[in-house]
């Protein structure tokens, strides 16, 4: 086969994994689109079924009315600014409460000798296979009978530890060459200042490939949440937008929930972009 007829080849399949990829934007964004245009109009046009595919003139009225009280002329929920507020505190606290327990139980795993060591992770890592859903009647009795009941505390607590960003951070850490060990031990440093300054700016790659993870875990909770709270000034975004919905489709103001659902999209999407170029070089990158 010649070099042009090669390059043709090679051309026609590039054109097609092209043309897939663009076939899946457009699916995988269209309803996103439909959520936003459906944000610009009124509630009547979209129970009319009379959503065109371009936004409405309703925009900023619709966003405002969303995040400063959240009701309509059928709903009555909690502002938005409320709710994401929560989430945020939610998601935020989780991530990092999760890669700061994670990465120090790792740390102990690999390079402390102590009895009951392997003992100890391997009950980390059993803890897999018992989720939230599974544990959920003991926790939440914990949670009561400790006074968390309808708070941050409640919310973030039983959330914050986790089997699996032990397990990854172990295994990166068992990747670390011994020679900086045997180096950092030689210059003085003790456990503490090895941890500081090796350890933990070799793992800022996977510390921000896991953030995104643990971000959105923590954003995307449902069960717990509504579990565990009851006042409206302790609502998650997600919690929100499902008793915004209710029951009855002609009931609701939908211009309202999908204002809601897209300002509820923004955070996890803008994480996402800006740590992008970290959370692929964490997922991928095993240079030391």
């Amino acid at each position: 086969m010649s070099t042009e007829a090669v390059g043709r080849t090679s051309t026609a399949g590039n054109w097609l994994a092209y043309a897939i990829l663009t076939l899946g934007v457009v699916v995988f964004a269209f309803p996103i689109w439909m959520a936003f245009v459906g944000s610009t109009w009124d509630a009547a046009t979209i129970g009319r079924g009379d959503l065109p595919l371009y936004p409405g003139d309703l925009f900023w009225e619709n966003y405002a009315q969303a995040w400063s009280s959240g009701e309509g002329t059928r709903v009555r929920g909690t502002p938005v600014g409320v709710m994401m507020l929560n989430s945020l505190v939610m998601a935020l606290a989780i991530a990092l409460g999760k890669i700061a327990i994670s990465i120090l139980s790792a740390y102990a795993v690999v390079y402390f000798s102590f009895p009951g060591r392997m003992l100890a992770f391997w009950m980390i890592f059993v803890t897999l296979m018992l989720p939230v859903e599974v544990r959920i009647v003991p926790t939440y009795q914990v949670v009561v009978d400790l006074g968390l009941f309808d708070s941050y505390a409640g919310l973030i607590v039983p959330l914050i530890a986790s089997a699996t960003a032990t397990l990854l951070f172990r295994q990166f850490f068992l990747t670390i060459p011994d020679e900086l060990v045997e180096a950092a031990k030689i210059d003085g440093a003790g456990p503490l200042r090895f941890f500081w300054d090796v350890v933990l700016p070799l793992s800022r790659t996977n510390i921000a490939a896991l953030f995104v993870i643990l971000f959105i875990y923590g954003w995307n909770q449902y069960l717990w949440p509504m579990l565990i709270t009851r006042s409206k000034g302790l609502e998650t975004i997600v919690i929100g937008i499902t008793k915004m919905i209710g029951t009855g489709d002609a009931q609701n103001d939908w211009n309202l929930i999908m204002a809601t659902t897209i300002l509820a999209m923004l955070p996890p999407v803008l994480v996402v972009v800006f740590m992008q170029r970290w959370f692929v070089k964490g997922l991928v990158d095993s240079e030391k």
